[in-house]
């Protein structure tokens, strides 16, 4: 089995990857802040950290992945105030939504999902500790980080004293010791949700969050952390100073990983360039709009700049139709122990070893399909081997089912076949109820009434495919 090895983010190069512990991995992913649905964006690491979480479950006894809910936050608090909604029915609200839009594209739920609110104890314990070591001070009601306590600060992003203080978007306060402070604990007035603490009635900083949260449920070092570029600085870098200066002696995170932008035809997303696009504008295209989604962000490496369009959302749509109509026939299941079967598998899953390949092991999974379609139907897959240096010749069904297991590891593919062919329709009756209408017209020599049922059907979108087995049908 191929050594993993991924991208480290701290260390610019790609590392063998270690885990602390052999037998338990623990991986933590920034998630979502609870205001409003989610965007493409917001997808883009729930996707690509699904994959990864399934893929050292493949590779692994334990796996501990961890993905938080920001549940207090400011611009919660300026969604509550525009809107006159109760903050608690905004996060209920938009937490569910997340959810089910998630879950819409494959992704499976994380191992804990851990609250922002439900841990405001932890965030204080650990700002209690900072201070205690010289790390942070208290003024005017707020507690803030001193930067220049930790000459580390900047490692992780790679950034300038310059660069950091340009980018971080630091509120410019009087009360700071350094422009460069970031806030670890707020003052809440009686407007906004806080919580008693030793610095008084408030709330925390965003950053001291997913510190309490990574540390309660990995501890204070653990094995990958993970989130979308625009994280590493200044959340990410902040994390990292505010644990490793808590837990003197402690890595926090031993590997990070960062995926890419998302662009929406060739541009950032923006409101005011009208392509900010939703996962729920994504989904209305129809029930496979969340599947071919999830492959059209697969299809680029993840930490690649991905460019969204209608036009490629339509291209994935294709490339699981023909997959799907490859799985819609009806082929031989082999053992759940053929040893072929599982060979080829592996070596589809190989490329997720070098750094999450995606785009790779997509690839092979065609290659697979290629070989299934030659075992099943005839033809030649010299060109097939050649490329793979493989010789295999699988029995009709093997390489199909090594395409399912396969594609489990990239979350795709997990449909019914015929059910993805029909689209979810909700008049399959009728349907089947013309093409035997149709059968009988044939049966009788009908030929025109035959036809005219197969036009009436082809104007509603309905393809059908006669065989010596049958007759079937498919939405266009």
């Amino acid at each position: 089995m191929t050594e993993l090895a991924f991208h480290n983010s701290a260390t610019r190069r790609r590392e063998p990857f270690a885990p602390i512990d052999a037998q338990h991995v623990r991986l933590y992913v920034c998630g979502p802040t609870v205001y409003d649905l989610a965007h493409l964006g917001n997808a883009r690491p729930v996707v690509v950290f699904d994959v990864l979480a399934r893929l050292l479950r493949r590779r692994f006894p334990r796996v501990t992945y961890v993905r938080n809910i920001t549940d207090v936050e400011d611009k919660i608090n300026d969604r509550a105030r525009a809107s006159g909604e109760p903050i608690s029915a905004i996060t209920a609200r938009t937490t569910a939504d997340f959810h089910r839009d998630m879950a819409a594209l494959g992704a499976l739920p994380p191992d804990e999902e851990p609250r922002a609110t439900d841990n405001i104890g932890q965030m204080i314990t650990i700002i209690e500790k900072l201070i205690a070591g010289g790390h942070a001070y208290e003024a005017e009601g707020h507690v803030l980080f001193s930067v220049p306590s930790y000459p580390a600060y900047g490692q992780l992003s790679g950034r300038s004293p310059e660069e950091m203080l340009a980018g971080a978007r630091v509120e410019v306060a009087p009360y700071k010791r350094d422009p460069g402070d970031f806030v670890l604990w707020k003052p809440s007035d009686a407007e906004t949700p806080g919580w008693d603490s030793p610095w008084g009635r408030g709330r925390p900083g965003w950053h001291i969050e997913c510190s309490a949260m990574s540390w309660r449920y990995l501890g204070p070092e653990f094995d990958i952390h993970g989130g979308g570029h625009d994280l590493l600085f200044p959340h990410h870098e902040n994390e990292l100073a505010q644990s490793v200066c808590a837990f003197p002696g402690s890595r926090f995170a031993r590997t990070w990983m960062h995926n890419g932008m998302l662009l929406v035809n060739g541009e950032k997303m923006s409101k005011s360039l009208g392509n900010f696009l939703t996962v729920r504008d994504i989904l209305q295209n129809g029930p496979w709009a969340g599947e071919a989604f999830r492959l059209l962000l697969l299809k680029t490496h993840y930490r690649a700049a991905l460019d969204y369009s209608q036009e490629r959302l339509e291209e994935a749509r294709g490339e699981l139709d023909d997959f799907y109509a490859l799985l819609a026939r009806d082929l031989p299941q082999p053992e759940a122990d053929d040893a072929l079967v599982a060979e080829m598998a592996e070596w589809a899953l190989e490329p997720l070893a070098d750094d999450l390949n995606t785009p790779l092991t997509i690839a092979r999974l065609r290659d697979l399909r290629t070989l299934e379609n030659v075992a099943t139907v005839g033809g030649s897959a010299t060109a097939v081997i050649s490329r793979i240096g493989r010789h295999w010749e699988p029995a009709s069904g093997q390489a199909a089912a090594a395409l399912r297991q396969a594609a489990e590891v990239l979350g795709l593919l997990g449909a019914d076949p015929k059910a993805w062919r029909q689209g979810g329709s909700d008049d399959s009756a009728a349907i089947e109820a013309a093409i035997a209408a149709r059968l009988a017209a044939r049966a009788a020599k009908n030929w025109a009434e035959a036809d005219r049922i197969r036009a009436e059907l082809t104007a509603q979108g309905i393809v059908l495919e006669d065989s010596v087995a049958g007759t079937t049908w498919r939405r266009a």
